[in-house]
Parts: structure tokens; C-alpha cells; sequence
């Protein structure tokens, strides 16, 4: 190999919720290494959810350079680094040492419920929606950093005087990397804070006023493809060319090809993020679905319709760490497969309220029609389920604002279970197929970088390199999924009844 060859590799990092992943892709876009470290996530009230912005750094570092040393490489062989990252996931640090200044407040945190609906009574939720395509709820970044300003000792004071910077995840990486020389986000993150105006696609002084947050907190936003910057060589050993950042949906949207409008494609992580390209038109939607920013590329915007249910491996999670009735997330499969669709047990997983399309912050889990014979194979088959029943419900929203769906695409750890995705076709109705990878989120952002460092003319051909290995089709009829589909709507229902 010639050393221009040998420095051809792609190192992309993609941070979620509960781990941290490091894959090393060859020009072609074949991964040859990978590492990945699991996360400690924090309750500390009910609602509450933190992470320890140092774990998570620490644990990008570890999978670097574990992926790394597998692939059988130094670090100046990499020639460009890629970040997708968990969303919303709200991260302050002091601006001259870098120093965190509290716990990262998870997308998944509740605490700013009340203050979201302030916001609702107040009649803001219209402004928020024409301008960021979201809503005043407290999943998205806004609120959070206000809460953080106005609980932190002395921030608000730190953040007028310019001392702090706010960043999502993505630009808390950036920072890091470049030794604090670079604050900056790109457009797909930038979108999901509640502060980005979709039309102008610059941060928007009415909504900062409206959440009370100084614009010099905030980071500079960029192209998704581009140099944002190179890292330093104290902190990994060489000088490396960020060049794509891409929020995790976003990116798996790009790494299941989905660049034409109308193409879809369902994200099962932590939680299910159904995401379909709407092209260079944002698409109100009429049934409490999100508009959002895909991707910007030369200046140019491409948008996208999302759907966010936020509890889909986290409900499998549950049945691992709280209950204790499996030991790991693959035992659900074999559980559920001696039961059926027509078992009573019914679980709505409202364990952090319910999103899309429902919206309702304070609705609480709750499971119902157990028998005396309700054990773990009704359990684990309702966990199953409750995730394909929240897709139907993602889906039907999308068919009703105008969405014509013909497939969809999935991805993501639970696509690693067969029984689940035959349930997700017949209670969908919908033929899905899974790409060839789990990790459409990782080979997104990796093929940005690709056609960053001109490996490839342009996104189209992500096209060429996706690949299905799986298709499941409907095996139930439209009538019994209709009969099923109604006792699920039932039991939101009446979660949406009891909100004590």
C-alpha cells in the first residue's frame, strides 16, 4: 500500500442513549473494525434522566481507540471522522476549561413538563411549530437548557457573560476533540433544540427570548458535511478532519438510502424514530407528527417527516433490569413466540409518557388483561407487541397528513429479532424489509465523510451501496389486524384517561 492508500480509512462514532460505538470503514465503505462501550443512564426523580457527560466522553475515547487497535491501524491512517449522536441530549460546559458544569439532561427528561405547558397555555406551541417544525414539550433541547440556567449555581450569570457554551451531544464531542477549539453544531441537530427556525435555517431571537437563553451560548451551525474541524493531536495523537455530523435519525435515514422524497425508514434503538424524507418541502403535519431538518448540504435543506415513540429497546430494557424475567434482549424472541397477537396482556409503555402521536408527557405505563397465567411469555410478547402497535400509529399519522408508504425500512438492535419483525409487518400491514446492516446509523454519517473526502460524487450513491437481507410481509389479514389494532387504541386510551 502506497501511504496515500493507507490513510483511505473512516473512522465514524455514533454516541446514543445507552452506549457509545466506534466504526472503522475502508473506502469502499466496508466496516473492518468496531468497539463499543455501554452507558450508565441516571434517575434521580421520577421523570428525571442524566447522563455524565465525562462517562460518555470517556467512553468515545475507549471505543476510538479499541477500534482502532482491532482494524490494525494507527490513528494517522484515519483520514476523516464521522459523529452521529443521540438528539435533544443537553450538555452545558465552561467555555475556556471545558469543564461540565452539571449532568447532560437525556432527551428522554421530563423535568421541564410543567414548564412546557406553560408555554402551551400561553398560546407559544403555534410560534414554536411554524418556526422549528416541533413542539413546546420536553424532549427537545430548549427548555432544558433553561431549566439548567435556572438550577445550576450561578450559570445564568456565566452564560450572559459568554463563559459557557451549550452543546447537544455531537458539539460536546466536536469541542472535546478539537481541544475546545471548535463550537459548533450541524443543521440536524441544530433543528431538534425547539431554537432553530426551519425557514431561515439560522437560530431564531424570538424563540431565545421566548425560552430566556442568551444567543451566546449556542453553537456556530453548519453544513452536515464539511470540515468543522480537526482534532487535536494532544488528545488523540494526530490531527484528524471532522468532516460530517448528523443526529442518529437523521443518519440512518442516509444510511438506509433514503434520499428521495417519500422514502421511510423505522430507527428501533432505545426508543423507534420512523423518518421519511419530504424532500425540499417541510410537511405540516395535521396529526402531531414533527417537522424536521434531514440533512443540509451546500447551504441547501433537505427536510423530513418525523415520528418519535420513545420507549421501543428501552421497553425491552425494562423487562431485563426491572423486572428481571430475561437476562439479556434476545430471550424475548424464543418467550414470544409460544404466545400470540391474541394473548389478553396488553402493555402501553408510558414509562416516560408517550410522543408521537399522542404527545403526552405525564401519561403512565401500564399493562393490561393479565390472567393468573400472565408470566414472562405474555410479558415479553406484549413488550414485542407495543412496539409494532406505536409504529401502526407512527404510520397511520403518516398516511393521513399525505404520506403514500410502500415499504418500510427498518434498522436498529431490535431488528435482530425475527419474531418482532413479522409482528411489525402484520400489525403494521405494511411489508418491511431490514438492511443488510443493523448499524444504518454509523454507515450514514461514514458515507457523509465519504462523500466529504470525494470517495463518492454525491449521497445518491449511498443508493448503490444499500442492501436488504430480510423482508417480512403481512402474514394476517387487514380485518384481524383492524380487531387487534382497536384493543390497542382501547388501552392508550384509557392511559390517557388516568393521568394521575
Amino acid at each position: 500500500m502506497t501511504s496515500s492508500n493507507n490513510s483511505c480509512y473512516i473512522l465514524a462514532i455514533d454516541q446514543g442513549t445507552t452506549s457509545s460505538r466506534a466504526v472503522i470503514y475502508d473506502r469502499q465503505m466496508q466496516p473492518i473494525a468496531s468497539a463499543q462501550h455501554e452507558l450508565t443512564l441516571h434517575y434521580p426523580q421520577p421523570g428525571w434522566v442524566e447522563q455524565d457527560p465525562e462517562q460518555i466522553w470517556q467512553s468515545v475515547l475507549n471505543c476510538i481507540d479499541q477500534a482502532v487497535s482491532r482494524a490494525g491501524l494507527s490513528i494517522a491512517n484515519i483520514a476523516a471522522i464521522a459523529i452521529s449522536n443521540q438528539r435533544e441530549t443537553t450538555v452545558l460546559w465552561e467555555k475556556d476549561s471545558g469543564k461540565v458544569i452539571a449532568n447532560a439532561i437525556v432527551w428522554q427528561d421530563r423535568r421541564t413538563a410543567a414548564f412546557c405547558r406553560q408555554l402551551q397555555q400561553q398560546g407559544a406551541e403555534q410560534t414554536i411549530s411554524q418556526k422549528t417544525g416541533l413542539r413546546a414539550d420536553p424532549y427537545f433541547s430548549a427548555s432544558k437548557i433553561g431549566w439548567l440556567l435556572d438550577n445550576v449555581p450561578d450559570a445564568r450569570t456565566k452564560a450572559k457573560a459568554g463563559k459557557l457554551c451549550f452543546g447537544t451531544v455531537d458539539s460536546f464531542i466536536l469541542s472535546r476533540l478539537t481541544g475546545g477549539k471548535v463550537h459548533a453544531t450541524d443543521a440536524s441537530n441544530a433543528s431538534r433544540t425547539a431554537l432553530y427556525n426551519l425557514n431561515s435555517l439560522a437560530w431564531d431571537p424570538e424563540l431565545l427570548q421566548l425560552f430566556n437563553i442568551p444567543a451566546n451560548l449556542l453553537p456556530e451551525v453548519k453544513d452536515s458535511a464539511g470540515v468543522f474541524g480537526t482534532s487535536s493531536v494532544d488528545v488523540l495523537g494526530a490531527a484528524i478532519p471532522i468532516m460530517a455530523i448528523l443526529g442518529d435519525q437523521q443518519a440512518a435515514l442516509l444510511g438506509q438510502a433514503c434520499i428521495s422524497p417519500g422514502m421511510l425508514k423505522s430507527t428501533y434503538g432505545t426508543g423507534c424514530f420512523a423518518v421519511v424524507n419530504t424532500g425540499d418541502q417541510i410537511i405540516r403535519s395535521n396529526n402531531q407528527l414533527l417537522s424536521t431538518l434531514a440533512w443540509q448540504l451546500n447551504g441547501k435543506a433537505t427536510y423530513a417527516l418525523e415520528g418519535s415513540i420513545f420507549m421501543a429497546g428501552a421497553t425491552v430494557q425494562w423487562l431485563r433490569d426491572k423486572l428481571g424475567i430475561i437476562s439479556q434482549a434476545s430471550e424475548t424472541e424464543a418467550l414470544a413466540s409460544q404466545s400470540s397477537y391474541q394473548q389478553t396482556e396488553l402493555l402501553v409503555p408510558a414509562f416516560t409518557g408517550l410522543g408521537a402521536p399522542y404527545w403526552q408527557p405525564e401519561a403512565k405505563a401500564a399493562l393490561f388483561g393479565m390472567t393468573r397465567d400472565t408470566g414472562k411469555v405474555q410479558l415479553a410478547t406484549a413488550a414485542l407487541c407495543a412496539v409494532a402497535y406505536q409504529s401502526a400509529d407512527l404510520l397511520n399519522a403518516m398516511r393521513q397528513d399525505g404520506i403514500q408508504v410502500a415499504q418500510l425500512r427498518v434498522d436498529g438492535g431490535m431488528t435482530n429479532n425475527q419474531w418482532f419483525l413479522q409482528a411489525l409487518a402484520d400489525l403494521c400491514q405494511q411489508p418491511v424489509q431490514r438492511c443488510n446492516t443493523t448499524d444504518a446509523t454509523v454507515f450514514g454519517v461514514g458515507s457523509l465523510a465519504a462523500v466529504s473526502l470525494g470517495y463518492y460524487p454525491d449521497i445518491s450513491a449511498i443508493s448503490g451501496l444499500w442492501q436488504a437481507d430480510q423482508q417480512h410481509k403481512p402474514k394476517i389479514s387487514g380485518a384481524e389486524q383492524t380487531k387487534l389494532y382497536q384493543h390497542w387504541q382501547t388501552a392508550v386510551a384509557a392511559v390517557l384517561k388516568q393521568q394521575l
